[in-house]
């Protein structure tokens, strides 16, 4: 049927200005489906695991007062990082003593709590240091489904509409000794985990629609000591693609191995004096053909950039440079446009070449770290255990644009997506926006400039 021409015309208008209207202040989805995955936060550090965001127009000021959305107090003890997945916000945290282990959903647009499940009841909690929670390990989110770790205590998957869990694990072994920290990944149909502790270090991967052990393999590692306490880590994975091959980075006590992510099968290895490693690994696949860089952890923490692309115990052929000064043992470091920045825990601020790993300037911040950085909306966000987040414009040059201080202290690291920033302080969660998200304040008769 050919339509008249006057009813063409007007069902074009009104699909162009459909596809057209903006999205309002407070949605926090826009319509595009783009746009939907970039506002998704799924893991530590972020979508690429290093602490990049595409987010923009975030506010460079905030206070208990100011561009905040919505402040939602959090129960319990815990130190893990947000992920975020559509309109969701999930988090771990724990009673004080360890005893009762919850997973918690809020919902992003109210700062509501949608879900505050508790996952396991732990009658005899390990040890773990008082600097130190029993919901450290950040949690891992995808379409419909989150997964949980607090280490060996217990792992599971959830729904994340019902809130019910898929599966659970409670048989993986591991004496944390001073607490778990390192957290899970997803790569592919595989759930990976790193856990070593004072008696076992191994590295498993499970069928992540079942919880089934895929692979596991046992560190075959000499860590020169029989101390447990020189044996534990707490480093997140990550999975690079170098030299042809996907590749399993995986930091631990006194070494780095590299395995094949789909069979647990050893590619190389690097050997280091210092142990217990934190820091997530980052990698530049366009620089000098692709390298790694690798944060030593305690004792002595060094930055390590090594060429992903041997074979065996590459410790004397493939490490390219070593930094040694002011290098901290807690955060993990930003790459940008050739450019490391590294936050010891003390406060010191480091930023070194990528290429050459020489020293382009050091500034000494205020406050103790442990949080690790991001990167969004052109700016390095740092938050400090004191509740401090210094905002930097990166650089050849130290340029500090503006600190802001909440009530509580930040042990977990911030993630930013669309027009938000969300941090999390040992109290409570926070949705920073300009104008706390709401349409523009002004008189209407007020100037735009």
């Amino acid at each position: 049927m050919k339509l008249p021409f006057p009813l063409v015309c007007f069902l074009l208008f009104a699909v162009a200005q459909f596809n057209h209207q903006p999205a309002h202040a407070a949605d926090p989805l826009p319509s595009s489906a783009a746009a939907k995955r970039d506002l998704n936060w799924p893991q530590f550090r972020g979508p690429d695991g290093q602490g990049h965001s595409n987010a923009t127009g975030l506010p460079t000021t905030w206070s208990e007062t100011e561009n905040v959305r919505w402040k939602t107090p959090i129960h319990g003890r815990g130190w893990s990082s947000t992920v975020i997945w559509g309109d969701q916000i999930w988090l771990t945290t724990a009673t004080p003593d360890g005893k009762e282990l919850f997973a918690v959903c809020v919902d992003l647009a109210t700062g509501k709590i949608t879900h505050n499940q508790k996952l396991f009841d732990v009658e005899k909690p390990q040890e773990a240091h008082t600097f130190n929670s029993y919901a450290s390990p950040t949690p891992v989110i995808e379409q419909d489904r989150v997964y949980i770790t607090f280490g060996s205590p217990g792992t599971a998957c959830l729904d994340t509409r019902s809130g019910a869990v898929l599966w659970q694990r409670r048989d993986l072994p591991c004496n944390h000794f001073r607490g778990a920290g390192s957290s899970p990944i997803l790569f592919e149909n595989l759930l990976i985990m790193h856990f070593d502790g004072f008696d076992y270090q191994y590295v498993v991967a499970l069928d992540k629609l079942t919880g089934k052990t895929v692979w596991k393999k046992d560190r075959d590692a000499d860590y020169g000591s029989g101390d447990g306490d020189l044996k534990k880590a707490f480093s997140t994975p990550l999975v690079i693609t170098a030299s042809g091959r996907q590749q399993l980075i995986s930091p631990f006590s006194k070494w780095t191995l590299s395995y094949d992510p789909r069979t647990g099968d050893e590619l190389w290895r690097v050997h280091y004096n210092s142990f217990s490693s934190t820091a997530r690994p980052l990698f530049a696949p366009d620089i000098l053909g692709g390298l790694l860089y690798l944060n030593t952890g305690f004792g002595k923490a060094d930055l390590l950039a090594v060429r992903p692309d041997g074979s065996g115990d590459i410790t004397s052929s493939h490490i390219a440079w070593k930094a040694t000064k002011s290098i901290g043992s807690k955060p993990s470091a930003i790459l940008l446009d050739g450019l490391i920045y590294a936050v010891h825990d003390s406060g010191t601020m480091i930023c070194l070449d990528a290429t050459t790993g020489k020293e382009i300037w050091t500034h000494r911040l205020k406050g103790e770290y442990s949080a690790s950085p991001i990167s969004a909306d052109g700016h390095l966000y740092l938050c400090n255990e004191s509740g401090q987040t210094t905002i930097l414009q990166p650089g050849r040059t130290y340029q500090e644009l503006t600190t802001n201080t909440l009530d509580d202290g930040i042990m977990a690291s911030p993630a930013a997506v669309g027009h938000t920033l969300i941090l999390r302080t040992k109290s409570a969660l926070y949705r920073i926006e300009l104008n706390g998200g709401l349409p523009d304040k002004r008189p209407e008769s007020a100037p735009l400039n």
